[in-house]
C-alpha cells in the first residue's frame, strides 16, 4: 500500500475535517465489505449462485472503491503504477477465474489495512488540526480611547491590544501594562505556569490566568512563533525522509517487474510445467498478491509520523522525517555558549572606568548605543546603565560588527562596544591587567573605548543552563564528540567548557569561524549537529548535517534549524537522538520482516502449497504488522 503520496494525503484531510461517518469512511467500508462475504458465503451451494456473485460484486465495490480510487488516480494523474492496482488486478482476476470468496476476502482485508494505515496517517495529522484548532482568531484593540473586537489579521505593528483574565495571547508581543501568570502549554509543552510582567515578551497561542495585560503587538499574525510552530508541523509532515524517497522510487520500478512476472507465469507454467489452464491463471492471481510490496512500502512512512508526533508532545519540533533519521546517525555535536549551554541572560558584575570619566554621561552613551543591538551582553549592559541614567542620546551612526560588537558616532565621536578584537589600538596597560583578572574568574569582559582609546570595561557572568551539564554527559555516554564553540575569550570558555564536561573548546570564533569549524568536525565525523539560538549561530546551523535551534532563539535560528527544542532543555536532544535510533531499529525490523515475508509466499506459492485466502492473509496481515510495528513510537518515552 502507499503509505503516503498525494491521493493519500488528501484523503486524510478530507477525513479530519469530515463527520464521524466520512471520517471514518474506509473502515466501516471494510467492515460493511467482511459481512456482505459472510452473506455471500453462507449462501453458496444452496442454488443462488446469481445472487451470490450480485452480493459478492458488491463486497468488492464497497470494499474496494476506495483503493481503487487511488490506484487509478495515481496512474492517470501521477503516471505512476501502484501496489492499489496489483490488488485490483488480482482481485479482478480471481472473481474471472471463478474464485470470488477469494478475491473478495483480498478486497475486505486489503481494505481493513488501508483504513488501519489511514487511522496511523491521522494520529499524526492530530497534531496539527489540535494545533489550528487552538488558534486565536480575534483580539480586543484599543482604538482611539475605545476597546473593539477585531480580526488579528487586521492587527498592526504598534496596537495596543487588551487580554483579559481567561483569555488566550492572540498575537506575539510585549507587555507594556499589569502582570499574570500565562500557561505555555501550546508552545513549549510545558504545563507549569509562568509569571510574566511589564517588558515581557508574551506568545499568540498561551493562556492568561488570573492579571488583565495589556500588549504592544511586535508581530504581524502571519509570523508569530504559535504560526512558525503550525508551519513547521506542516513540513515534517510532508518532507519524505531518504530511505522513504528511495522506497517510493523502489516501488514503481518493482511494481511494472512484478507484472511483467505475471504476464509470463500465465502462459510459461502451463507449457513448460504442465499445469492447467486454470492452476496456472490462479497461481499468476496469488503471485500478484503475495509479490505486492504492501508491507515494504508501508515499513518506513508510519514509524517516522509517530516519531514526530512523539517529539512534539515532548516539545520537540522536528521538520522533517530526513532530519529525524540523520540525528540517529550524529557522531559529534557542537553548541554555542550564550543562549544554549549558558542561560544567555549575563549580569553586569564589574565597570571599571578611567577615573577621568563621568560614570554617568558614560552609561548614557553606552545604553544608547547598546540599546540598538538584541545581543543578551547589550542587553544586560542596558538593563545595569538604564537605573542610573536619566535618558538618551541621538546617534549619527551605527554599525553593527558581528561577532565583535557595536561601532557608533554620537556627537561627533567615534564609540566602539565590544569585544578585544574590536578595539583599534592597544590597551591601557592597568585595565588591561585587570580585564585579565576578571576573565580568570570566568566573566565576559566588554571594552568601552572612546576616541580610539579604552576608557572602561563591563564584566559580566553568565551561568550555565540547567541540565547542561547532565545533557553532555548523556550524549558522551552515547558515544558523540562535544564541542563548545564560542566567540568568548578563551579563558571563559574554558571555565564554562569545565562546568559542562564537553570534550573540546574553541573560543573567539566569529560567524564565519563557527563555520569552518563545523565544517572541520564534518570531515572527521562526517555526521554533525550545531546547538545555537543567535542569528551569528545560523550559518553553522545550515552547515552542520542537523542544525538544533533553542526555542526561545531568534527567527532567523528558528527557521534555519532543522530540529526546534520549544522547552530549551537540553537534555531532549539526547532523547530525541534515542527516539531517531529506535525509529531506525524499527524500520530496518519492518523492511527486513516484510521481505522475508514476500520471498517465504513467493516460494509456497510456486510449489502450489499456498492457497489464495492464506496469500491474502499472510501478505496484508504483514502490512498490518509493520503499521503497529511503527506505531510504537507514538508511546516511546526515552530512558
Amino acid at each position: 500500500m502507499e503509505a503516503k503520496g498525494e491521493v493519500k494525503q488528501e484523503l486524510v484531510a478530507l477525513q479530519l475535517s469530515s463527520p464521524f461517518w466520512l471520517k471514518f469512511g474506509e473502515l466501516i467500508a471494510a467492515l460493511v465489505s467482511g459481512i456482505l462475504i459472510m452473506v455471500a458465503w453462507s449462501l453458496e451451494g444452496q442454488g443462488w449462485e446469481t445472487g451470490t456473485v450480485l452480493i459478492y460484486l458488491f463486497a468488492f465495490m464497497i470494499g474496494g472503491f476506495a483503493k481503487a480510487k487511488e490506484g487509478i488516480q495515481a496512474l492517470f494523474l501521477q503516471r505512476k503504477l501502484s501496489v492499489e492496482l496489483l490488488m485490483l488486478f488480482a482481485a479482478i482476476g480471481s472473481a474471472i477465474i471463478g474464485y470470488w470468496t477469494e478475491g473478495a476476502i483480498l478486497i475486505f482485508i486489503f481494505a481493513l489495512s488501508g483504513a488501519l494505515e489511514s487511522y496511523t496517517m491521522q494520529k499524526s495529522h492530530r497534531e496539527i488540526s489540535a494545533l489550528m484548532s487552538m488558534e486565536p482568531h480575534e483580539a480586543h484593540v484599543l482604538r482611539d480611547g475605545l476597546t473593539i473586537r477585531l480580526p488579528v489579521e487586521d492587527l498592526v505593528m504598534g496596537d495596543i491590544v487588551v487580554i483579559k483574565p481567561g483569555e488566550q495571547v492572540p498575537v506575539d508581543g510585549v507587555i507594556v501594562r499589569g502582570e499574570s501568570h500565562l500557561n505555555q502549554a501550546a508552545i513549549t509543552g510545558e504545563s507549569s505556569l509562568v509569571y510574566r510582567k511589564h517588558g515581557d515578551e508574551v506568545y499568540a497561542g498561551t493562556m492568561n490566568q488570573e492579571g488583565l495585560l495589556h500588549v504592544q503587538v511586535t508581530k504581524p499574525s502571519t509570523d508569530t512563533l504559535f504560526q512558525k510552530i503550525i508551519t513547521m508541523v506542516q513540513a515534517a509532515q510532508q518532507e519524505k525522509s531518504p530511505s522513504q524517497l528511495f522506497i517510493e522510487r523502489f516501488e514503481a520500478l518493482y511494481v511494472k517487474v512484478v507484472l511483467v512476472v505475471v504476464a509470463l507465469l500465465l502462459f510459461l507454467p502451463h507449457y513448460l510445467l504442465g499445469w492447467s489452464w486454470n492452476e496456472t491463471i490462479y497461481r499468476a492471481m496469488v503471485f500478484m498478491v503475495v509479490a505486492s510490496p504492501c508491507a515494504l512500502v508501508a515499513s518506513i512512512m508510519p514509524a517516522t509520523l509517530s516519531a514526530i508526533s512523539n517529539g512534539a508532545r515532548q516539545g520537540i519540533l522536528l521538520k522533517g522525517g530526513a532530519h529525524l533519521e540523520s540525528l540517529g546517525t550524529i557522531r559529534a555535536i557542537a553548541f554555542d555558549k550564550t543562549g544554549t549551554l549558558s542561560t544567555g541572560k549575563p549580569i553586569v558584575t564589574d565597570l571599571i572606568l578611567d577615573p577621568s570619566i563621568d560614570e554617568r554621561e558614560f552609561l548614557t552613551v553606552v545604553a544608547t548605543i547598546e540599546a540598538a543591538s538584541n545581543h543578551p551582553l547589550a542587553l544586560a549592559i542596558v538593563q545595569y546603565a538604564d537605573p542610573q541614567i536619566e535618558g538618551r542620546l541621538e546617534m549619527e551612526r551605527l554599525e553593527d560588527m558581528p561577532g565583535q560588537g557595536i561601532t557608533a558616532s554620537i556627537q561627533g565621536e567615534e564609540w566602539r562596544i565590544g569585544n578585544g578584537r574590536l578595539m583599534q589600538q592597544s590597551f591601557d596597560e592597568e585595565i588591561k591587567k585587570m580585564a585579565q583578572q576578571l576573565e580568570e574568574e570566568g566573566k565576559t569582559i566588554v571594552y568601552v573605548q572612546k576616541a580610539g582609546q579604552v576608557i572602561g570595561i563591563f564584566a559580566l557572568r553568565d551561568g550555565v543552563r540547567q541540565g547542561a551539564k547532565q545533557a553532555v554527559a548523556a550524549l558522551k555516554g552515547a558515544g558523540i564528540h562535544t564541542v563548545l564553540i564560542t566567540g568568548d575569550s578563551p579563558t571563559t570558555a574554558a571555565i564554562i567548557g569545565v562546568e559542562t564536561g564537553v570534550d573540546e573548546v574553541i573560543a573567539q570564533c566569529l560567524p564565519e569561524d563557527k563555520v569552518l569549524h563545523v565544517k572541520r568536525l564534518r570531515d572527521q565525523f562526517r555526521h554533525v549537529a550545531m546547538v545555537g539560538d543567535g542569528i551569528n549561530d545560523a550559518p553553522a546551523l545550515a552547515t552542520a548535517n542537523v542544525g538544533i535551534a533553542m526555542g526561545e532563539g531568534t527567527d532567523v535560528a528558528l527557521e534555519t534549524a532543522d530540529v526546534v527544542l520549544m522547552k530549551n532543555d537540553l537534555q531532549r536532544i539526547a532523547a530525541t537522538i534515542q527516539l531517531s535510533q529506535k525509529m531506525n531499529r524499527i524500520i530496518k525490523q519492518n523492511i527486513v520482516f516484510s521481505i522475508a515475508v514476500i520471498l517465504l509466499l513467493i516460494g509456497a506459492n510456486f510449489f502450489q502449497l499456498l492457497d489464495l485466502p492464506l496469500g491474502v492473509i499472510g501478505h496484508e496481515g504483514s502490512t498490518i504488522l509493520v503499521i503497529l510495528n511503527g506505531l510504537r513510537l507514538l508511546r516511546t518515552r526515552p530512558k
